[in-house]
C-alpha cells in the first residue's frame, strides 16, 4: 500500500540544486558587476547579506552593498498609495492591490561598480535598478505568514518603530505586488535561491529553473501541501497522513492553492529548491490551464483543493462566500469564490451546516448574527441555516451567497474556486483566538452578500445533487457529482475496480485529481511520463499532457475526485 507523501518533488532538468553561496559567488563574472538580490519583504536579508560578503570574501571580492529598502517611499505615503477606496476602515479586509512595486519608490539608486567592483543590491525591488546578474531570493509564504503572526516581521516598506506587521496588509497588498513583480522578471532571474536555511539556503541558476517549469508543465505533478492550525481544528491527517504530528490539529491542508502553493525541485531535503506554482503558471499558462482557460481566466490558476479536519475538532464557523459583481468591486477579485465539499470521513450522525430554511425570517437572522458578534449573545443557527448529514462521499454544491459550514467530526476534501481568503462569517460560535479575542465576524458583509432566493427544499434540490453517470468502461466508470449553471467548474468522480485502466484525455482543459478512496492509481501520459497518487494526495494534469490512463493499485475499487472547467 502506498502512503501519503509529504514533500513531492521534481528533478532538476540539465542541472542539479547548489548549497551554500559559494557555488553562486563562484559562477559570478570577473570584473565590475551589480549584482541585485530581490525576494520578499520577510526575509532574513542580514544573514543574506553576510553570507554573500563572507564567500566574496573568500575568492578575494569585496563587496560594496545598497540596500534598497532605504529607499521605499515613507510609510504614510505607502498607505495612502495602497488604501482600499472601498474598504477604508475595515479591519480585516482590503481590496486586492493594483499597480506595480515600482508604485512604492519615489526614487531609485543608480549604482555603477569601480574597477572590479561588487556592488549588491538587496531587497524587495532590487531588480528595479540596473544591474548585470539578477538573483531572486524566496521564501514560502507559510514562513512569511508565521513571522507576520509571530511579530516577528513587517509589511512590505514598513520601516522599525511603526507598529506590527498585519496579515491583512499581507494578503491584500505584499503578496499582490511582490507576485506580480516575481512574475514579472521570471524570465530573466539569473538564479533562483531557498531560503528556508538562510545560512545555508538552496539555489538552482535561472536556465535550469526555466528548463525544468517547461517540462513539469507538460506532465503531472502535485504541489507540496501544509496544514494549518486553527482554534476549530481537528487531528486525522495528523492520525491518518502522519502530518505536523506535534501541532495542536490540522484543521487547514493546503493541497492545491496557487497563490501559496509551491513545487519542490532537486534531490533531496538540503539539495532541492521550492519554486511557487503560480510562478510555473505565469511563464506556462497554456500549456498548464489550456487556452479556453487562460482566456477566461488570465494566469490566475482558478480551482483549489485542500482540506477542512474537524475529526475531534469543532464546527466550523457558518458563513457565505461574495457574490461575483461584490467579490470584483470591493474586493478586487475577477471571480469568485463558488465552493464544494465533498465529504472524505463523515457519518449520518456528522453534520453539514448548507442553505436557508424555507421558513427563515432574515431580518431576525441578521439581529441574532448582529447581537452575538458585538454582544456575545448565543444563537442558534439551527434556527435560520438548514442542517444536512454529513453522508461519506457526499458532494455539496456551495455557490456564492450560500451559508454554509462543516460541523465536527468531519473531513471535507474542498473543491473550489481558487479565492480561499473570503469567508464572510454570520456567525463563529463565539469562538475566541489564542489571544482570547473574539474570532472576527463579518456580519455585514455576510448579509450583503447572502443568497435569499435558493432556500428550503432547493437547497437539497440544487445544491445536494444525485450522481449522474458520465462514461464507462470495463471495470471504471465516470459520474458528474455537481454542476450549476453559475460555477465555472464541475466535479466528477472515477471508479475503478481492482486492476482497472481509465482512458482519459485532457481535451485543452486541466484537470485536477484526488484520490479519495482506495489505496490509489499509477497516471500514465501518452508521452511515458508516470506519476503514483495515493490516497488523500492531489494531482495536477497540465491541458498539455492530451491522453493519459489511471490504473488503479491495490485489491479494492479506488474512487478519485476529479475538477475540470465547465
Amino acid at each position: 500500500m502506498m502512503t501519503y507523501e509529504a514533500n513531492p518533488r521534481y528533478a532538476a532538468v540539465g542541472g542539479t540544486a547548489d548549497q551554500g553561496w559559494p557555488p553562486a559567488i563562484a559562477a559570478l563574472p570577473a570584473g565590475p558587476i551589480v549584482l541585485a538580490l530581490d525576494g520578499p519583504a520577510v526575509l532574513d536579508w542580514k544573514a543574506a547579506i553576510d553570507g554573500v560578503r563572507a564567500a566574496a570574501s573568500a575568492r578575494g571580492r569585496t563587496v560594496e552593498p545598497l540596500d534598497l529598502r532605504t529607499y521605499f517611499t515613507s510609510w504614510e505615503r505607502i498607505l495612502a498609495r495602497t488604501a482600499s477606496a472601498e474598504l477604508p476602515d475595515d479591519p480585516d479586509f482590503a481590496t486586492l492591490a493594483g499597480g506595480a512595486l515600482s508604485d512604492l519608490f519615489d526614487e531609485l539608486p543608480d549604482p555603477r561598480p569601480a574597477d572590479d567592483g561588487l556592488i549588491v543590491v538587496y531587497g524587495p525591488g532590487a531588480a528595479l535598478v540596473h544591474h548585470d546578474v539578477l538573483w531572486y531570493l524566496d521564501l514560502p509564504k507559510r514562513y512569511v505568514e508565521a513571522a507576520i503572526n509571530a511579530g516577528t516581521g513587517r509589511n512590505l516598506g514598513q520601516p522599525e518603530g511603526t507598529g506590527r506587521g498585519t496579515t491583512k496588509r499581507l494578503f491584500y497588498i505584499d503578496w499582490p505586488l511582490l507576485d506580480r513583480h516575481r512574475d514579472t522578471i521570471a524570465g530573466r532571474i539569473d538564479r533562483w535561491f531557498d531560503l528556508q536555511d538562510s545560512r545555508r539556503p538552496t539555489s538552482l541558476s535561472g536556465d535550469t529553473l526555466r528548463r525544468t517549469i517547461t517540462a513539469l508543465a507538460r506532465r503531472p505533478f502535485r504541489t507540496r501541501p501544509t496544514f494549518n492550525t486553527t482554534s476549530w481544528g481537528g487531528h486525522w491527517a495528523q492520525r491518518e497522513l502522519g502530518f505536523n504530528p506535534d501541532a495542536p490539529n490540522t484543521a487547514l491542508g493546503y493541497e492545491l492553492i496557487a497563490p501559496e502553493s509551491g513545487v519542490l525541485i532537486g534531490d533531496g531535503p538540503g539539495r532541492q529548491v521550492e519554486v511557487p506554482f503560480q510562478m510555473l503558471v505565469e511563464r506556462h499558462p497554456d500549456e498548464i490551464m489550456g487556452r479556453e482557460a487562460r482566456a477566461r481566466f488570465g494566469t490566475s490558476f482558478p480551482i483549489r483543493f485542500d482540506y477542512l479536519d474537524t475529526m475531534s475538532g469543532g464546527n466550523l464557523s457558518v458563513h457565505c462566500h461574495p457574490q461575483p459583481d461584490y467579490m470584483r468591486r470591493v474586493f478586487g477579485w475577477p471571480y469568485t469564490q463558488h465552493e464544494t465539499y465533498y465529504i472524505m470521513v463523515g457519518g449520518t450522525d456528522r453534520k453539514v451546516f448548507l442553505g436557508l430554511r424555507g421558513d427563515v425570517d432574515v431580518d431576525k437572522f441578521h439581529r441574532q448574527a448582529h447581537d452575538a458578534h458585538h454582544h456575545e449573545v448565543p444563537m442558534d443557527i439551527e434556527e435560520h441555516v438548514q442542517v444536512l448529514p454529513a453522508t461519506p462521499h457526499q458532494l455539496f454544491c456551495i455557490p456564492a451567497g450560500t451559508p454554509h459550514g462543516s460541523g465536527e467530526g468531519n473531513v471535507v476534501l474542498e473543491v473550489s474556486a481558487t479565492p480561499y481568503l473570503y469567508s464572510l462569517r454570520f456567525y463563529d460560535w463565539l469562538r475566541r483566538d489564542s489571544a482570547n479575542r473574539q474570532r472576527p465576524v463579518h456580519v455585514e458583509h455576510a448579509f450583503r452578500n447572502l443568497d435569499t432566493d435558493r432556500l428550503g427544499e432547493a437547497v437539497t434540490r440544487d445544491l445536494v445533487q444525485t450522481p449522474r453517470s458520465v462514461d464507462e468502461g470495463d471495470g471504471w466508470a465516470e459520474e458528474l457529482l455537481g454542476a450549476l449553471p453559475e460555477m465555472f467548474f464541475q466535479v466528477r468522480r472515477l471508479v475503478l475496480d481492482p486492476g482497472a485502466r481509465l482512458p482519459a484525455a485532457t481535451g485543452d482543459r486541466f484537470h485536477v485529481l484526488n484520490v479519495v478512496d482506495g489505496d490509489g492509481v499509477l497516471v500514465t501520459t501518452c508521452a511515458g511520463d508516470e506519476h503514483h497518487l495515493s490516497y488523500a494526495e492531489t494531482l495536477v494534469v497540465p491541458a498539455a499532457v492530451g491522453d493519459y490512463t489511471l490504473r488503479s493499485l491495490g485489491s479494492s475499487p479506488v474512487r478519485v475526485v476529479k475538477a475540470l472547467i465547465s
